[in-house]
């Protein structure tokens, strides 16, 4: 049911990324009828909206070189990256990425379709997507996230929908705020 890219990432990272000073916890994945959590001790060290992009930062980098030389992990900071995209390619809805002040938590769904999301759900696999399509040094349309959340060409006001209400709660922005043609491409807030 889940890219097993997405699995080994994010298991990896809790591992890797655990605060070894909270005790009496560590690292805990948690298989559900319709999710999959994926949890460990220590907030994290980057915002969740910077998972998909960030540079890698390690709590614990003699365990991250011990797993990056047992081909467990790469070091470079592209997993992330990686395990969003094979869950976009399985057409699934997007991981939510939770941090508190004692945990970390990824939440990995089963497939749903558009109309079973909520907008919560389409809004973070907008933002998402858009995050992908900025790493790839290209932009966001309404064509691409219509083929990202398997909707036909003929509904694209839906998608539409999802683009405003993500302009809304302020995560992407237009490329070219002076463009204003119907065909607009979008970047992640900070882009």
């Amino acid at each position: 049911m889940y890219p097993k890219v997405a699995i080994r990432e994010f298991v990896a990272n809790a591992i890797i990324h655990q605060d070894f000073s909270i005790t009496g916890a560590g690292p805990m994945v948690e298989v559900f009828a319709t999710r999959m959590e994926i949890t460990n001790p220590g907030k994290p060290l980057v915002e969740p909206d910077r998972f998909i992009d960030h540079s890698p930062i390690s709590r614990n980098e003699t365990l991250a070189s011990l797993m990056r030389r047992m081909k467990i992990c790469e070091e470079w900071g592209s997993g992330v990256d990686r395990a969003v995209h094979s869950i976009e390619l399985f057409q699934l809805p997007a991981p939510e990425f939770i941090a508190e002040n004692l945990y970390t938590r990824i939440i990995l769904f089963s497939y749903r379709e558009f109309k079973d999301m909520g907008r919560v759900d389409r809004v973070r696999a907008c933002f998402q997507h858009c995050v992908l399509r900025w790493l790839a040094r290209d932009f966001m349309t309404n064509a691409t996230l219509r083929e990202r959340l398997g909707i036909e060409e003929r509904n694209y006001p839906m998608v539409s929908k999802v683009i405003k209400d993500t302009l809304e709660a302020g995560l992407i922005k237009p490329a070219d705020p002076a463009n204003k043609s119907t065909k607009k491409k979008y970047i992640p807030r900070w882009g």
